[in-house]
């Protein structure tokens, strides 16, 4: 999808970094540690999973605040508010995705002269957001998600030293919740490993990846999408082609982001008896990161496996 940043052009307006220099605390060492302890962390997330990841570490230690959390809402449509602004002034600890995937963090944290802890996942992956293949959606990679976990235990454990054992414990579950996933993605393969599929953007991209699945989309195509432009009409009908030749099995596509071209192509997958799968860049309404993660799994797998 198109990054929010290249839809955030008004994030640094004069007005919000004069209010969020109006409303900015400071804190530092010992300082930092009291206000935490009796305030609660401050953490704030680019989207609402990583503020679930983090709420689910933290517990009631935790403050979140996940700037973009609307699951019917596009993520790229987001524009900063003066609320947003102060949260940012006000953490302790930022976590963003990065990669180009959420500047409007490195805006925000630019326009406050606060020091928060700043976790950046594709960093803490290990992706290299240079190489040409490079997938910023590194959410449904579950190895960089458990180490994330890790990650942010460590992190709010400096910033709480009371409360070390605690996010200690609940990293550990979490880790562990997210070891089963990955054991099903290695399971699943057999029946997956080199299945075609298709994809309207390549949010999924990991987790396709991980299962072994041959992701036939052409490149042309995906990326028009994720980019918000246009699609050459012979990159349309080769990806048309795809669904009427029986070349996949199963269509993964954006649920939050629609237009001519995908409608083209959902309607294309339908008409060829091709499975449909709809995944989303944000966590839907009473769904944790564990819940959601299991649910896209057991959906993709069961589509490729049919």
């Amino acid at each position: 999808m198109r990054s929010p940043s290249r839809r955030a052009s008004a994030l640094a307006t004069s007005s919000l970094v004069s209010a969020l220099a109006l409303a900015a605390v400071a804190g530092c060492g010992s300082d930092a540690a009291a206000a935490a302890a009796a305030d609660g962390v401050q953490v704030v997330a680019s989207t609402n999973v990583y503020g679930d990841l983090v709420q689910t570490i933290g517990g009631d230690r935790v403050e979140v605040t996940s700037v973009i959390d609307d699951p019917s809402a596009d993520p790229h449509s987001y524009e900063a508010s003066v609320r947003t602004q102060l949260a940012v002034s006000q953490a302790d600890l930022v976590i963003e995705n990065g990669g180009g995937y959420d500047d409007f963090m490195d805006t925000l944290l630019s326009a406050t002269d606060a020091r928060p802890t700043v976790l950046n996942a594709v960093e803490v992956s290990g992706l290299d957001a240079e190489a040409a293949d490079f997938n910023e959606h590194v959410w449904y990679d579950l190895p960089a998600m458990s180490e994330l976990t890790g990650q942010v235990a460590d992190a709010l454990s400096r910033i709480d030293p009371d409360g070390a054992a605690d996010y200690a414990g609940s990293a550990a579950r979490l880790e562990q919740g997210i070891a089963g996933l990955v054991a099903q993605e290695e399971a699943a393969r057999a029946t997956t490993q080199g299945v075609g599929v298709a994809v309207t953007e390549p949010v999924p991209g990991h987790l396709l990846d991980a299962l072994g699945a041959q992701d036939l989309t052409p490149t042309e195509f995906s990326a028009a999408i994720e980019e918000g432009g246009d699609v050459a009409p012979a990159v349309l009908r080769r990806t048309l082609d795809l669904f009427s030749a029986g070349q996949v099995r199963a269509l993964v596509y954006n649920a939050q982001t629609s237009g001519p071209e995908t409608e083209k192509v959902l309607a294309a997958a339908r008409a060829a008896g091709v499975a449909v799968v709809p995944v989303t860049e944000t966590l839907p309404d009473g769904e944790d990161y564990l819940s959601w993660m299991g649910a896209n799994l057991d959906a993709v797998v069961a589509a490729l496996s049919a």
